[in-house]
């Protein structure tokens, strides 16, 4: 064998050594994208658990109740159900017991009060019928829709959209959740808001034009509801003003009442 020949087999050996140990070596995975900033998840606590419901989306009805329809300048007897929806962080927890401070937000002279009963999700979907939609509910709380009332009409006026009436910090005011295993579904019982102890907003769940079941069902028709969400499902009459140092109370039968003070 000549000296050519003994070279030439060395570097084919060599390259096919080289050509293995680049087949055989760990390919590096690209490394997952990493947030920039954490952004604190949005929970609501539950009634006799360690766990917490943590929120997808706030979705709210508006005018559910025929005489807060009127009021409003709409006709109950013609106008289907509509809805917009909050920013999870607008929520403000409400313990059993407590008298929470709320601020008086930004920007408003007319700062109004919507006592509601408020469904959680534990499950959703599309166009879920009537008659199962109630499965789909985790729990109830008693909350508030907080109005900027001025900056929505306004609005409203110019045909412009009024998110900025219902969509800012601390709007969305509730109670712990009580799970629907304990209470049951809420389709009937008294409802009421009263400021520095005089009753503003009294009436009956059974009052509502569209019960939770079907606001769920119209709802999935324009929405995939999904775990997590939640739903103000409307406030009756007389809705109104409060000011610094008002004192709200809210009842519904079946919860505790919830207390906040405007600060």
């Amino acid at each position: 064998m000549t000296d050519l020949d003994r070279r030439t087999m060395l570097a084919t050996g060599a390259l096919a050594l080289a050509g293995a140990a680049a087949q055989s070596a760990p390919v590096h995975a690209e490394a997952a994208p990493k947030a920039m900033f954490p952004v604190p998840a949005v929970t609501i606590p539950i009634v006799g658990a360690t766990e917490v419901f943590q929120v997808r989306r706030i979705y709210c009805i508006g005018r559910n109740y025929a005489a807060h329809a009127l009021e409003r300048g709409s006709d109950p007897t013609r106008e289907p159900p509509f809805f917009f929806q909050k920013p999870t962080d607008a929520i403000q927890n409400v313990a059993i017991g407590a008298v929470a401070d709320h601020p008086y937000p930004s920007l408003t002279k007319n700062y109004h009060h919507e006592v509601e009963l408020v469904a959680a999700l534990k499950s959703g979907g599309t166009s879920i019928p009537a008659d199962k939609a109630l499965e789909h509910v985790y729990g109830y709380a008693l909350g508030l829709d907080m109005t900027r009332r001025d900056l929505q009409n306004g609005m409203a006026a110019e045909k412009k959209p009024w998110e900025i009436g219902k969509s800012f910090d601390h709007a969305a005011v509730l109670g712990p959740i009580h799970p629907a295993d304990k209470t049951g579904h809420f389709t009937q019982g008294a409802i009421s808001l009263a400021v520095n102890g005089t009753v503003r907003q009294s009436s009956d769940l059974k009052n509502m034009i569209w019960s939770v079941a079907e606001q769920i069902a119209k709802l999935s028709e324009a929405f995939e509801l999904k775990a997590g969400d939640i739903i103000y499902s409307g406030t009756p009459e007389n809705v109104g003003p409060v000011v610094k140092g008002d004192v709200l109370l809210c009842k519904l039968e079946g919860l505790p009442d919830m207390s906040i003070k405007i600060v």
